[in-house]
């Protein structure tokens, strides 16, 4: 079983992005509700979190919650809500040891008022620390950031602010919600899932891809140091062939 030790820090994947899948069915697989394995999960968050600063990873971001969360049974979205805020003010002392500065994106303005006031706070009081930076994409959905940068570039085309001409990637880019973020390099699933679920479709266009057959709350450290040498060992080739990379 690989450790972090064998991990190359030479060729860390900068960005690592996390859909952390597999909480209800892990807990209803124990005969509990679905909100028991939404609690535990919350465990694996934060071992996975400081494994990823330990470990040197420059930008770590958890789909935490999608537009399409909202859809679910009441209990479980305001169960959901509380996790957070109580898991925002539990963890400030670890993001402060670890030196991680956390971020958010998505529609952050649609959560509960004790949620987004709890979340700016932390944002806020972590905002100098320099080490890692962990995003939690919240009430996010890929689709509606990019209608948004659409229709916001579209505005400033009407305004004259914009041509249409000059539209390119990094004007996109600069309209979406993770403008201070690079592109995702790798991008981990966990629950069997093969899929991607509306999560930061602009951003992994080249991201190696990763799914892992184990829920979420089981998630341990040899998974994500196993996830990472398997990246390691890919050639990424961004539309080059092998012969132009060597």
């Amino acid at each position: 079983m690989n450790t972090i030790e064998d991990i190359n820090n030479q060729n860390l994947p900068a960005h690592l992005a996390i859909i952390m899948d597999g909480n209800g069915r892990w807990a209803k697989k124990q005969g509990k509700l679905r909100v028991f394995g939404h609690e535990n999960g919350v465990k694996t968050v934060r071992e996975t979190v400081e494994n990823c600063a330990k470990i040197g990873i420059g930008y770590l971001t958890l789909y935490t919650f999608s537009t399409e969360n909202w859809n679910r049974p009441k209990l479980e979205v305001d169960t959901l809500m509380k996790i957070l805020v109580s898991s925002l003010k539990k963890e400030l002392k670890t993001l402060h040891k670890n030196n991680i500065r956390l971020n958010a994106i998505g529609n952050i303005d649609s959560l509960p008022k004790k949620a987004n006031k709890e979340l700016k706070e932390v944002m806020e009081k972590t905002s100098e620390n320099s080490g890692m930076t962990l995003t939690l994409a919240l009430s996010y959905g890929a689709r509606e950031e990019i209608r948004n940068a659409v229709e916001q570039i579209s505005i400033k085309v009407k305004n004259n602010i914009i041509s249409p001409e000059k539209i390119d990637e990094t004007i996109i880019n600069n309209h979406l919600y993770t403008h201070n973020l690079p592109d995702v390099d790798l991008l981990i699933r966990t629950s069997g899932e093969r899929r991607i679920s509306n999560f930061l479709l602009w951003q992994i266009a080249y991201a190696e891809l990763y799914f892992i057959d184990v829920f979420w709350p089981d998630f341990k450290e040899h998974h994500l140091v196993e996830a990472i040498i398997n990246y390691q060992n890919r050639e990424r080739r961004f539309g080059k062939t092998s012969e132009q990379l060597n």
